[in-house]
């Protein structure tokens, strides 16, 4: 597919995850958080075309630079906006993207992904973590191996060798885009991106946004909830959204939906993964439907 025509995409999907109204726990139309508003996620998801068209022109598979592409993308978003909007956005759709750029069909595209990401070097890993630390976001690597927050990780990582392939699969059991990006990505291609899909056809882009965003969460446990309260409260709110969506055809699911927005916005469960895994799956739709 064409590069141009990917990184269209790539920004389409990006508007459209964040206009999901209400999208319950997160930033959406009418609903801004203390350091972050609605406006600064429609900017980044335009900010980032660029980087995507360049990302997936005259690939390399045996040298893709994800993790430069990943930088790249934070660091122009961060020129903009003052706090971390995309970078889990970008670290799952740029694979992705320059997957669909050396795919003959739609359907070598999730393989390609696995292929890249296997081919990634120790410098696409020190690009990520200087990524990480632009955005300023915790939790992908704040362990006692390879912390993100020492001044001695990179230092670390090429010492060892470790790839960007290595050290997400190292954070994998701990987040839940690091999962993905190291397995296939099961919930975008598996979960995500087929309810999208099918919604599109009779629902309208908002509602099939909120649904496929449910969907996920129903059946993915958020790890931006399980890194700040626990696995326990993650799983939690698993299975109130799965009680919700049970309620998706009762005339009153909309009052129900704005209920569960309210109450994860005043308990501070902000369910970001699953944000990001939504916008993935609204892309890998959008790329399927116009793949030539």
């Amino acid at each position: 597919m064409n590069a141009s025509e990917i990184a269209k995409i790539a920004q389409i999907a990006s508007a459209l995850e964040v206009s999901g109204y209400p999208k319950p726990g997160n930033v959406h139309r009418i609903r801004d958080y203390d350091d972050m508003e609605f406006e600064d996620f429609l900017i980044s998801g335009i900010v980032i075309g660029d980087t995507i068209r360049e990302a997936c022109d005259d690939v390399d598979v045996k040298n893709p630079k994800l993790g430069k592409y990943i930088l790249q993308a934070v660091s122009e978003t961060d020129k903009w906006i003052r706090n971390n909007t995309n970078l889990g956005i970008v670290m799952m759709i740029i694979p992705i993207a320059v997957a669909a750029a050396i795919s003959n069909s739609f359907d070598e595209i999730r393989d390609n992904v696995k292929v890249l990401m296997e081919n990634t070097s120790v410098d696409d890993a020190c690009d990520l973590y200087d990524a990480i630390n632009i955005a300023d976001a915790g939790g992908m690597g704040d362990q006692d191996e390879y912390d993100v927050a020492s001044d001695n990780a990179k230092k670390e990582l090429k010492e060892n060798k470790q790839t960007m392939y290595d050290v997400l699969k190292i954070s994998a059991p701990w987040d839940m885009l690091a999962r993905e990006m190291t397995s296939d990505m099961p919930a975008v291609f598996e979960i995500g991106y087929p309810t999208y899909h099918e919604l599109s056809k009779e629902k309208s882009k908002n509602e099939t946004c909120i649904l496929t965003f449910l969907t996920l969460l129903s059946q993915v446990p958020d790890t931006l909830i399980s890194r700040k309260y626990g696995s326990d409260e993650a799983l939690k709110i698993s299975m109130m959204t799965r009680d919700l969506l049970n309620l998706k055809n009762e005339s009153d699911f909309e009052d129900k939906l704005k209920e569960f927005d309210d109450f994860l916005f005043k308990n501070k469960y902000n369910p970001g993964t699953t944000a990001d895994l939504t916008a993935a799956s609204i892309f890998v739709s959008y790329l399927k439907d116009n793949f030539i």
